[in-house]
């Protein structure tokens, strides 16, 4: 790599950041006035916002969330009067910097997030702009219908923002680009201006023009643009599938329709504020087949694409051995990598059609067509229940790349350039020589079918000469792509990463007719200013930058996979956000009940990141807003398995509360339910006068109030202790197994650890049980008591040495209880190896059956049994070794999709968190509880059992008690 540069170092936003917009205290004053949504300036609201999923960071002057178009309205009038400009945001994962500026933000994805009726004959439906795009998709598929452009963030993008950035995905190549699927657009104007717009016959412009005003003008200017560029337009725009960069100037020519609508998707909020979107629907093929192919590389399996294309699939998706590699690395989807054919380079081909037979007629002629080329490629036909894993395989991109043990970060940057499929393989060649010029790696993947490949780098974005160096690289790289008569981007628009580019691609009389295009909707240049037209510079404004330096506090975790760094920990999101779905999985709980982006894994994430760099957020660990929006974090741990790049949400609240309160009196609340165990064990000395006590009206009522519990809870009851029980005399024979006596099923539910105790004899082994009272100390991390939860760790190891020693299996009842040992602990106690032994020691009980007792026959069973996995038992091991053993019984058995209960631990005790608990307990799981009144409710943790029981009138049990129930003597 040459050592000089054309390029010089531009400042990085850390010494922009406290920049403050005149007036802004009376904008915010006069927005509260008139807006009924949220109107925020506060700094944790303009840190959250600060950034997207790109390399950019802008702190915002300020946030409204508006409740409907006439605050959207009120808002531009308002901002008008001081000059202030606008960004227009939805679900803020862009990845080139179009979604964070210092501007006011709208965030439309809260409120404004409905739609109509879909109409299946003109096969339209109409959505406001916040609207997330499953939402969608799953009106439409009711009439076999769908929008056609899904990128991998379909769970959680909002139509708006598909709109700015004109999405494509996976089904492009069946229905086009968002582009291609837009009927008609509501907009309004910086001037306040509204109007709809969509295509436009000569006589209807003729019409406009003549009817005069601002509307008329507007029609006017694009005419005359149309007739100034149209033959430049022609000539010099790439005919490709994915040309996504600058304005789509040739949706105005005749050919074309005139389609004003069109001629502003894409323009990442530059141009007009989107109100409403008319949507074009296409037919949705109900059966599907997937194919998946192996070639010896990547380059191999590009060189195809124009061949396969020949066949016609719906869908046509590459990805690379170094996006596997990092999967395998991360021990993420390792059994579903096991379904992809042999190779280095894959293509993922899906066919569509009326009926399975013709959609598997399909695969099987395209399958046998692939013996007859010369490169041999393996191949592999899927059923729909191995397809749906082998897409999530290729959905994981992104995150999977990002961050990798042992590795340094992969950057966007250059993501998203894209060719015609014909020149597809000399691209990526190309760019790989180009790479290796720089010393820089990057996995393949992405949209092969229509030429469009994602990337993303090792970028060193803290040093001087680094980002010279990424700033250099991506001038070069886009050297390449014209070359090649592609597009700067394909798919993720240009933003700040590739605005600067645009010459490159289109000289200099087409950026002209792009800088008046703005000019005609935004005069003033107040909508998502320096995007697209006179931006700022790629490497100008990095969230890093040769001059990041955060804070680096002490920490009681040790963040080995972070290098010890609490601020490199913070710096695993990416901003992708999958954390803000709301219809699968468990991430993340407190976003799917409030919408709301301070409560998400992302928004937090985020907050903490400001928080190091003590720019934005003051007080450092003292910081009452951190503290709030993590006060709401539940512990659930889902991020740490569900989330991309594994941000572990649970234990960066525990570390920071763990600071927020060092030398500082805490809420009684903590210690009444953080050191619930000390009271468990005196109250199981006399259970039924502690409980009848509790219970007195006038004596639990003062402690509901006293601890802050929400009156509509009920107080679990104490029992005597499991441990204090005569025992039966033990197995003389068999192999040893050591019982944990956890604090929950001990002292309120021994009847779990009867039957467990039970099912493990039966099954031929030796149980051992404590001698003394111990706990792992689980609700001491939800309130960050990090010094008692060390102590309480390391008087386990020292109790268990003989166990550790011997190598003993570990039975664990309780997943939250089991989840400490197999993460807090390590990362509480690094050094010490009687901690890794007992990670390694500690099994659930339905692992422990499988793994350790082969010949165990469960009960037979004929009744139905619905599943509630605990949020920590997902988050630590999947729940396949007890749906193993439960489908042993021959029972009908179903897993529940319903994420957090709810309750979490003392969560949903407490009367602030109350609605939360309930909204959660609501969206899945109590409806089915309540629906499946015959089944036997299986539910292992002690916290998702309170919130059903205070719910239904169910009464769960723990997979040992349905186990225990007429065994096999």
């Amino acid at each position: 790599m040459s050592t000089l540069s054309p390029f010089v170092l531009l400042p990085s936003s850390h010494v922009r950041a406290h920049d403050q917009f005149p007036g802004a205290s009376e904008l915010e004053k006069q927005l509260r006035a008139k807006i009924r949504g949220e109107v925020r300036f506060d700094a944790a609201s303009k840190a959250a916002y600060s950034t997207d999923s790109s390399n950019y960071r802008h702190i915002p002057i300020g946030l409204v969330i508006p409740h409907d178009e006439l605050d959207v309205v009120n808002t531009v009038t308002i901002c008008r009067s001081f000059n202030a400009p606008i960004l227009s945001r939805g679900g803020g994962t862009s990845l080139a910097g179009q979604c964070c500026n210092a501007a006011v933000v709208l965030d439309f994805s809260k409120y404004m997030n409905k739609m109509g009726a879909v109409d299946p004959v003109a096969r339209t439906v109409h959505v406001q702009p916040g609207i997330v795009l499953d939402r969608v998709r799953e009106a439409a598929e009711k009439f076999e219908l769908t929008f056609a452009p899904d990128p991998a963030t379909h769970s959680r993008c909002t139509l708006g923002g598909m709109i700015g950035n004109n999405s494509c995905g996976v089904h492009a190549l069946m229905g086009g680009k968002t582009v291609d699927n837009i009927e008609s657009l509501d907009l309004l104007l910086y001037d306040g201006t509204r109007l709809t717009v969509g295509a436009t016959t000569e006589a209807q412009l003729e019409h406009h023009i003549a009817s005069g005003g601002r509307i008329g003008g507007i029609y006017a200017e694009l005419k005359r643009l149309r007739d100034s560029y149209a033959a430049l337009v022609r000539k010099e725009f790439p005919r490709i599938p994915r040309r996504v960069s600058g304005f789509n100037l040739d949706e105005l020519l005749p050919e074309n329709g005139f389609n004003v609508a069109r001629a502003l998707v894409g323009s990442e909020g530059t141009c007009a504020i989107i109100l409403g979107a008319t949507l074009r629907l296409v037919k949705s093929p109900q059966y599907r087949t997937l194919v998946g192919v192996g070639f010896e590389d990547i380059f191999i399996a590009a060189d195809h694409v124009p061949q396969l294309l020949t066949h016609k699939p719906i869908g046509l998706e590459g990805m690379d051995g170094h996006l596997l590699d990092a999967l395998r690395k991360k021990h993420k989807l390792e059994d579903d990598l096991s379904l992809l054919p042999e190779g280095r380079g894959f293509l993922l081909v899906e066919f569509g059609a009326d009926s399975q037979p013709e959609a598997d007629q399909q695969a099987e002629a395209f399958a046998a067509s692939l013996k007859d080329l010369p490169a041999k490629p393996s191949y592999r036909i899927y059923n729909a229940h191995e397809a749906h894993r082998v897409w999530v395989i290729r959905e994981s991109g992104l995150g999977a790349t990002a961050v990798v043990p042992n590795q340094p970060m992969r950057w966007e940057g250059w993501e998203d350039a894209a060719v015609d499929p014909a020149q597809e393989g000399s691209y990526l060649r190309a760019i790989d020589a180009l790479m290796r010029e720089f010393n820089y790696t990057s996995p393949m993947y992405g949209h092969f079918g229509q030429g469009c490949v994602h990337m993303r780098f090792n970028f060193d974005f803290e040093s001087e000469a680094g980002v010279l160096a990424f700033r250099e690289f991506i001038d070069r790289a886009a050297d390449l792509v014209v070359a090649h008569g592609g597009s700067l981007s394909g798919e993720h628009g240009d933003g700040q990463a590739r605005a600067a580019l645009l010459p490159k691609m289109y000289g200099p009389e087409l950026l002209q007719a792009f800088r008046e295009f703005k000019q005609i909707w935004d005069p003033d240049n107040r909508l998502n200013p320096s995007n697209l037209i006179d931006p700022h510079q790629p490497h100008e404004d990095l969230r890093l930058g040769a001059d990041y330096k955060p804070w680096q506090p002490k920490t009681h975790f040790a963040y080995a996979e972070n290098d010890g760094s609490f601020a490199a920990a913070t710096l695993r999101c990416v901003g992708v956000g999958a954390c803000r779905k709301q219809d699968a999985g468990t991430m993340c709980p407190s976003f799917m009940a409030t919408g709301e982006e301070l409560y998400s894994t992302r928004g937090r994430a985020h907050l903490l990141w400001e928080l190091m760099q003590k720019e934005v957020l003051p007080g450092e660990w003292k910081n009452d807003q951190v503290r709030e929006s993590l006060d709401l974090c539940l512990s659930c741990k889902a991020c740490k398995s569900e989330c991309p790049t594994s941000v572990d949400m649970a234990t960066y609240k525990a570390e920071f509360l763990s600071h927020h309160y060092e030398h500082a009196s805490r809420p009684l609340f903590h210690y009444a339910f953080g050191r619930i165990d000390r009271w468990a064990r005196l109250a199981s000395i006399a259970p039924g006068f502690v409980n009848a006590f509790n219970n007195a009206p006038l004596i639990r009522n003062m402690i509901k109030s006293t601890l802050h519990i929400h009156g509509k809870r009920t107080m679990p009851r104490f029992a005597k202790s499991f441990t204090s029980e005569r025992k039966k005399a033990h197995t003389p024979t068999g192999k040893d197994v050591f019982l944990w006596a956890d604090t929950f099923n001990n002292y309120f539910h021994p009847s779990t650890m009867r039957a467990a105790h039970a099912v493990l004899t039966d099954a031929g082994f030796r149980v051992g049980l404590p001698n003394q009272h111990l706990c792992c100390g689980r609700p001491l991390y939800d309130f960050g008591m990090l010094d008692t939860a060390k102590e309480y760790l390391l008087k386990i190891l020292d109790t268990l040495a003989p166990q550790l020693a011997a190598g003993t299996p570990i039975v664990v009842l309780e997943p939250s209880c089991a989840s400490v040992f197999r993460d807090e602990l390590t990362n509480l106690l690094p050094n010490d190896p009687r901690a890794a032994k007992l990670r390694d020691q500690t099994l659930l009980l339905g692992e422990f059956l499988v793994k350790h007792a082969p010949d165990y026959h469960p009960p037979q069973i004929d009744q139905k049994i619905i599943v509630h996995g605990h949020c920590h038992h997902h988050a630590t091991q999947s729940m396949r070794d007890e749906m193993q053993i439960l489908r042993a019984t021959g029972a009908d058995v179903q897993l529940l999709d319903s994420g957090c209960c709810g309750m979490a631990g003392p969560f949903g005790f407490e009367a602030d968190k109350y609605e939360v608990s309930q909204t959660l307990g609501e969206r899945v799981l109590l409806p089915a509880v309540r629906s499946n009144k015959e089944a036997i409710i299986i539910s292992d943790g002690f916290s998702c059992q309170e919130q059903i029981t205070q719910n239904t009138s169910a009464k769960p049990m723990h997979l040992a008690e349905v186990l225990a129930q007429n065994r096999q003597r």
